[in-house]
């Protein structure tokens, strides 16, 4: 027997960062008796649970335990989470309670349970990123029942404790009671085709990545405390933006003024709502793109303006203009700029006139080989080089399938997954062949959330549909938990979906057509379709990138 606990799943996929931080402090802390259950839902007549955690622990009964990540804190009697000026009311013991009496009548109706008489069972909540008084209190909630960012380190103590002070007349549990549990578990689930469960558990937040960091990457990190000017180069797959995001929080974690940048709105968007689940000493002053970083001090943007000049040359002088007049305390200590190779020349005095002083950090994250778009831009000089060569984010057949075109070799994922697709078609039926795959996944059981369809050039109709809603619209259509998103390579940088059908049809005479391919076969987590001419695949990706999407050694 292992020295750690009986887990369910054995390997959970994790809807945020707080979930897995509390799971892993749990793994960590519990016996080889104990059973371990997470993300499990439950299915009633009258509505639909989700379970966060639940502990079966040897000799003292089950608890179960709601998560909640963020700012958590009480109003009124009320409990609310997110930040002062933008809050919305939870009800975090409710929710623990309501799903403890589901899981128990779950258990005690299975047949692995026939025989065996009931055992204590209790409710916590866990607020990992919130810090709770000593004498906190409701009426329905003591202390005890919380555990709190400085508890982690005790939680299995503090969950045994809460059981062992219940005063009632059922039995502690034993051993045999977690296996009966855990049969309970697997021997009432459902058959599900295998593609759908395989998306069940690949539908965790594209933050929670810390599990796949290896050491290199965590020992680059901590080598920018000593660095105050530095670039981070890795290609597609590397962890980059999730670096980024790490720098700039731990950079305003200091104290520090901080802004994070990136060019495109997607991955903005992406970075604000990420930070927004960091605690409020912990968010940079500022989180977006580069054309807009004059809202913090009062220079507003139309975001609607589709001149080209205005974005590449206008706006960029208007910026420095403006940056040039702020007072030295509204200027920033330290800038974090995601997908670096995006800017332009003249975008760069921009950012190094925003920082307080000329040696203020300035921390990049970059990959020459996603210079997709129709510009040059040289990085500032005095960056101190350091490089990423892993893959963490896609499986071994797509990291596999583009490696030969990343500029910096990288070591392949090492997570197994599905095949690429590769489905031969002509440069016109590309999108209309790639929609039929999309029908085919969804029939397959992927859910639309899971799914981006991308185009290399031209946008897809309903792509187009969307975007005239404007931008904000568009860019929400991809958290909409009911929608496949469509976009183009170029919109899509930095950002990742489980599975993406990619439509080929760039032209024959496209600039930078080998960077858009590179980067459209990298934005697939776990199932990659490639629907293109093979002609087109062998000119702008090589005959290597064609015999490995077919399968065929190269």
């Amino acid at each position: 027997m292992t020295d750690g606990p009986l887990l369910w799943p054995a390997e959970p996929e994790f809807v945020n960062s707080a979930e897995r931080r509390v799971w892993t402090a749990l793994r960590d802390q519990l016996g080889p008796n104990d059973l371990l259950i997470a993300n499990q839902a439950f299915v009633t007549r009258q509505r639909d649970y989700e379970l966060d955690l639940a502990v079966v622990l040897h000799g003292y009964g089950v608890i179960v335990v709601e998560v909640k990540g963020g700012s958590v804190w009480v109003e009124d009697g009320r409990w609310r989470q997110g930040a002062r000026h933008e809050s919305h009311r939870i009800d975090p013991v409710g929710q623990a309670s309501e799903v403890k009496h589901i899981l128990r009548s779950w258990v005690e109706e299975s047949h692995a349970w026939a025989g065996r008489r009931r055992v204590r069972w209790a409710h916590a909540v866990a607020f990992p990123h919130t810090q709770v008084d000593p004498k906190f209190a409701l009426p329905d909630c003591s202390r005890s029942m919380v555990v709190d960012r400085d508890d982690l380190d005790e939680i299995a103590t503090r969950l045994r404790n809460l059981l062992a002070t219940q005063d009632t007349k059922y039995r502690v549990s034993d051993g045999d009671d977690a296996f009966a549990i855990h049969g309970a578990l697997v021997g009432r689930f459902t058959p599900t085709p295998l593609a759908s469960a395989d998306i069940e558990e690949s539908v965790a937040n594209r933050d929670d990545v810390v599990e796949r960091l290896s050491s290199e990457q965590a020992t680059i990190l901590d080598a920018t405390r000593l660095l105050n000017r530095v670039e981070v180069r890795g290609g597609a797959g590397s962890g980059k933006t999730w670096l980024a995001v790490e720098q700039a929080r731990r950079l305003a974690d200091q104290g520090l003024h901080v802004a994070l940048l990136s060019y495109t709105r997607g991955l903005g968007e992406w970075m604000r709502r990420r930070v927004s689940t960091f605690d409020p000493a912990e968010r940079p002053a500022y989180v977006g793109t580069f054309h807009e970083i004059g809202s913090v001090w009062g220079h507003e943007v139309d975001a609607e303006n589709n001149d080209p000049d205005f974005w590449e040359h206008a706006l960029p002088a208007q910026l420095l203009e403006v940056a040039k007049s702020q007072p030295l305390e509204r200027l920033f200590d330290a800038i974090v700029i995601d997908e670096a190779q995006d800017f332009a020349d003249e975008w760069w005095p921009v950012v190094l006139e925003s920082l307080k002083y000329e040696d203020d950090g300035l921390y990049v994250f970059s990959d020459e080989g996603q210079r997709i778009f129709q510009r040059y831009g040289n990085l500032p000089g005095g960056l101190v080089p350091l490089v990423l060569d892993r893959n963490l984010r896609n499986t071994r057949q797509i990291s596999e399938a583009f490696e030969p075109m990343v500029p910096n070799r990288m070591v392949p994922s090492e997570h197994d997954g599905v095949e690429v697709r590769f489905v031969p078609t002509t440069l016109e039926d590309a999108i209309s062949v790639a929609d039929d795959e999309v029908e085919r996944l969804l029939d397959e059981g992927w859910q639309p959330s899971d799914v981006a369809l991308l185009t290399t050039q031209s946008r897809h109709t309903e792509h187009k549909n969307r975007q005239a809603e404007g931008h904000q619209s568009y860019w929400d259509s991809f958290w909409d938990d009911d929608q496949v998103f469509y976009g183009t390579v170029l919109g899509f940088k930095g950002l990742e979906r489980p599975a993406v059908v990619l439509a080929v049809n760039d032209s024959n005479d496209l600039g930078r057509a080998k960077e858009r391919l590179y980067v459209g076969l990298s934005r697939a987590r776990d199932l990659l379709v490639v629907c293109a001419d093979p002609a087109m695949i062998e000119k702008f990706g090589g005959p290597e990138v064609m015999a490995r999407l077919c399968g065929r050694p190269s």
